[in-house]
């Protein structure tokens, strides 16, 4: 082969290929999809009518695909026309239809071509925008737009929660800090408290500071069992301690108000006096966490036979049948009352001239008065005693304390506290122990004070009905009783410049000295202008042990 016949054949194995390229052009719209959603073919296996229509809807899905690869609403030219024609025909072919029903649906050759004149001129997404100004979603354009608009959304609802979040870690940090300072102001307050509280504790006074765990294991965990008394800011329990002797343990309730403040009076006063007519203090102590809070407990030495107005008072009492508080309670013989007044008179000239400064106890009522097993008063709770200077002796005070109807007129409507208060109290023990009458019966229509009543009487010339008839089944001396009762009414004159000391009426009662002519009493305090307010206070004196406080 001569070298031109050679690059003829080069030639022509390169041009043909191109021509045939030229001559076959392909379909710009990609119909493979055709053969893959579902249709219905069944509408052009029997010359449906319908056929050409579901071809036309078919084609329709292409030209729709260009629209959006493009922004071209038709084929640019006849030859893409034909190409796609000619590439669905083959396609149909492969799916066992009828190629002759492309040229037959397909009749109009510049169908979907281009053409400025056709459609107002509408070619592209760009003409249709201008002339018409709306806007088509199948603009790639506005996808994107779309897509940075959600992705700003995005960054701001990340910007809000992380800022939420931090809000709310930045809460509960401070909460955590100020409930952690919180618990550090109460453990250095505790420490502080405790600390105060065990100076006071003097040495070789025989009080102890005890551990709240041998509180614990001594009342059995304070069990009801145990229970020996309920007031109005305590409950005292029985309990043994390891030693094997038993103690009294009181535990203070009200501590969210004067609770503290009287623990720590009763703790630094008694644990510095000793007298055998005033309740020795064994010992306290002062816990606090943060599941029960502030712990407060007074110990002193078990009375067996419980408080006066136990044996005052115990058939009027509701004990809920617990024994601890009803065992050994019976009516009190004349020289048992004898010498209960006598005891809590030496008691309180202890308090007032024993000791320096003096003490007024500003409390002194048949309950916070015990009696051992030989029957022997003691005088307990100095939670509202107040020491008094020699300079001080008539002392004013802006908060009155004490139990309603044992409370001296001049203290209780003025806030005049001298040692004559306590003495008025006094007088009324003294008048409750000899009539076994309480001091105020609410029940009673006319709601008499017990002075008013003794004092009727006394003054009719009737002194023996003040008498409990079962104290003169012991045949004991009518005119010794007589001078109780006249030392206790004197004592609980209206007019304190009226009433002795105690030390005058120990002696008046010990026939030492002369009772005075008893002068009159002024309008009765059961008068109906005093009685309202007499019977707002009932609920609270049933068990005589609520606490008046003015401040």
């Amino acid at each position: 082969m001569s070298v031109a016949s050679l690059m003829i054949t080069i030639f022509f194995s390169i041009s043909l290929p191109a021509l045939a390229a030229t001559a076959n052009p392909a379909c710009p719209i990609d119909l493979s999809y055709v053969e893959t959603i579902p249709w219905d073919k069944s509408r052009c296996q029997n010359n449906h009518s319908d056929c050409c229509q579901t071809l036309l809807s078919l084609f329709g899905i292409g030209l729709a695909m260009h629209l959006k690869n493009t922004l071209m609403f038709q084929l640019p030219n006849q030859v893409a026309a034909s190409a796609c024609r000619i590439e669905l025909q083959t396609r149909l072919q492969t799916m066992s239809l009828q190629p002759s029903l492309v040229p037959t649906c397909f009749n109009d050759s510049n169908q979907f071509i281009t053409s400025a004149s056709k459609c107002a001129g509408i070619v592209t997404v760009q003409d249709w925008e201008q002339k018409l100004g709306l806007p088509l979603t199948t603009k790639p354009a506005n996808k994107n737009s779309i897509s940075r608009k959600n992705e700003h959304h995005l960054k701001w609802a990340f910007a809000v929660g992380s800022a939420i979040v931090v809000i709310i870690l930045v809460l509960g940090l401070v909460f955590l800090y100020r409930l952690w300072d919180k618990k550090r102001k109460r453990r250095a307050a505790h420490v502080s408290f405790v600390k105060n509280l065990k100076s006071s504790l003097r040495p070789n006074t025989g009080a102890s500071w005890f551990q709240l765990r041998e509180l614990e294991n001594a009342t059995n965990g304070f069990s009801q069992k145990n229970l020996i008394g309920q007031g109005g800011n305590g409950v005292v329990h029985k309990g043994t301690l390891s030693d094997g002797s038993a103690v009294a343990v009181k535990r203070i309730l009200d501590l969210d108000s004067k609770g503290d403040e009287e623990f720590s009076n009763e703790v630094e006063i008694i644990s510095r006096i000793r007298h055998r007519n005033l309740l020795p203090l064994r010992g306290c102590c002062a816990a606090s966490d943060d599941l029960k809070g502030k712990q407060r407990f007074l110990v002193y030495d078990y009375m067996p036979n419980g408080s006066l107005e136990d044996h005052l008072f115990y058939s009027s009492r509701r004990d809920g049948g617990n024994s601890n508080t009803n065992n050994n309670k019976r009516w009190l013989s004349w020289p048992e009352r004898k010498n209960i007044i006598l005891d809590v008179a030496k008691g309180l000239a202890y308090l007032h001239y024993g000791i320096k400064p003096a003490i007024y106890h500003r409390d002194i009522k048949a309950t916070n008065i015990l009696l051992d097993s030989e029957m022997k008063a003691k005088v307990a709770d100095f939670g509202l005693a107040k020491q008094i200077s020699k300079e001080d002796q008539s002392h004013l005070t802006t908060r009155v304390a004490g139990t309603h109807g044992y409370l001296a007129p001049e203290y209780a409507l003025y806030g005049q506290l001298t040692e004559k208060s306590d003495v008025y109290s006094f007088g009324i023990v003294i008048l409750e122990i000899m009539s076994r009458r309480k001091v105020l019966e609410i029940t009673s229509p006319t709601a008499v004070l017990i002075t008013d009543w003794a004092w009727m009487h006394i003054k009719s010339g009737r002194i023996e009905e003040v008498f409990d008839p079962s104290m003169t089944m012991d045949g004991g001396p009518r005119e010794i009783m007589k001078r109780f009762v006249l030392v206790g009414i004197l004592c609980a004159h209206v007019m304190v410049a009226f009433r002795p000391t105690i030390a005058e009426a120990l002696r008046m009662l010990e026939g030492d000295i002369d009772i005075p002519k008893l002068p009159d009493r002024p309008l009765p305090l059961s008068h109906e202008s005093f009685r309202p307010s007499l019977h707002s206070n009932s609920t609270s004196t049933t068990n005589d042990s609520f606490k008046y406080q003015q401040i």
